[in-house]
């Protein structure tokens, strides 16, 4: 049975969201790999990356993959200190022009959004402006159970609230006119006509209602718009100039160059270019958009907690199983096979980004599609292959079930 739109968008974001998946219609790609090496990493890599033997066997595991699930594009960038790096892009950015893929393109990173959202967050924790066992009604009026739910169910996904982009007529809503803006609260009351799922802190389920309410947060301690908070308390202490929050009047604003994206998140279920749809829906969830270069940076800062104290970090990294084998959350944050970051899924693109401790590894993907595969997400399919080659005690996401 095909997922339906609710369901796709509800997955929109993270790894295990596969598991929700469906069988889908297949789209055309380019099944001749052709290596498009980022001029900006050369000085950091050498002409043989990783190895002739390694480069050559993510070379073929990265084209079997995109052959496998249609994917037009691939960026991936995977940096092991000591023993190289593999920087490559292959495939497609644009089906009709057949303009080749670069790691040079901003992206649209979905549910890595997360990631900033939590960090400026955990920085008001940091602060001493707010608790994360505060409960959300001291914050936000209205929500359902509100005064046991508190900022840190919030973050670890543990709220017990439905998820908004699970509600039928959401999706409806968002896919009969994608240009259109939608605003927090609007996004909330979607959820809020639904009973509660479980009580407070008790079982995982992934819920971009949890993010909204986070971001209204921050609006309401700091006074300024999320995107602004974002720019100013994070992306510059960081020094991410190529990562951006569209919102209010830019939230249509997508730096060139990019990919066009593909995705069958419509209503007929036919695939679709998606790529100037309104991100709007996503908000401090999912609306954000970066580079390989940044993302690179950041899944040290974000892993590390570079912007932390390290006592907010360590409460960060407290991560949970979430009842998905081989995935565990923190707040904002995951844990697969050694790998901390997060991943991302929003109609049309598709990304990972994340950090491995143990070896000062980071790896990124990115990909201009969002159609699953054999019910699982495509840029889970390419990590797992890359990390089964490059870092095989570490694999990322090797045991997630597909049903």
């Amino acid at each position: 049975m095909r997922r339906t739109p609710s369901r796709r968008l509800l997955a929109a974001a993270l790894l295990m969201a596969s598991v929700l998946a469906a069988p889908v219609m297949a789209t055309s790609a380019d099944a001749t790999a052709v290596v498009h090496p980022d001029p900006r990493d050369q000085d950091h890599c050498s002409s043989d990356g990783l190895g002739r033997g390694v480069s050559a066997r993510l070379d073929k595991a990265i084209a079997d993959v995109r052959k496998k699930a249609a994917i037009p594009g691939v960026a991936v960038g995977l940096w092991m200190p000591g023993k190289g790096c593999y920087v490559r892009a292959t495939g497609v950015a644009d089906k009709a022009t057949r303009q080749p893929m670069s790691t040079d393109f901003y992206s649209r990173i979905g549910s890595e959004t997360k990631t900033f959202t939590v960090t400026a967050l955990l920085q008001l924790v940091d602060e001493r402006r707010i608790g994360l066992d505060d409960p959300i009604s001291r914050y936000v009026h209205g929500v359902p159970n509100g005064r046991h739910i508190t900022l840190r169910h919030l973050a670890e996904m543990r709220s017990g609230l439905f998820p908004y982009s699970a509600d039928a007529g959401f999706a409806h809503d968002l896919l009969s006119d994608p240009t259109r803006t939608f605003t927090p609260q609007e996004l909330l009351a979607y959820g809020y006509k639904h009973r509660n799922t479980g009580a407070p802190g008790k079982v995982f389920v992934y819920n971009n209602s949890n993010l909204v309410l986070l971001g209204l947060v921050i609006e309401k301690v700091t006074g300024h718009h999320i995107a602004d908070v974002i720019n100013r308390r994070v992306l510059r202490p960081a020094h991410l100039d190529q990562t951006l929050f569209p919102d209010g009047p830019n939230v249509r604003e997508f730096p060139e160059p990019h990919a066009h994206g593909y995705t069958n998140q419509t209503l007929t279920g036919a695939v679709a270019d998606s790529t100037d749809w309104n991100p709007s829906w996503a908000w401090s969830a999912g609306a954000m958009i970066s580079t390989m270069h940044d993302l690179r940076s950041w899944a040290k800062t974000v892993a590390t907690g570079e912007l932390l104290s390290p006592e907010t970090q360590k409460q960060r990294l407290k991560v949970l199983p979430t009842g998905f084998p081989g995935l565990d959350y923190g707040l904002g944050i995951f844990e697969t096979g050694g790998w901390i970051g997060h991943n991302g899924s929003i109609p049309g693109y598709e990304s990972v980004t994340v950090h491995l401790p143990a070896l000062k590894a980071t790896l990124v993907v990115l990909i201009n599609t969002d159609i699953t595969t054999g019910g699982q997400e495509p840029s889970t399919l390419l990590a797992r292959a890359i990390t089964q080659i490059a870092t095989p005690g570490h694999v990322y996401d090797g045991s997630t079930p597909t049903r």
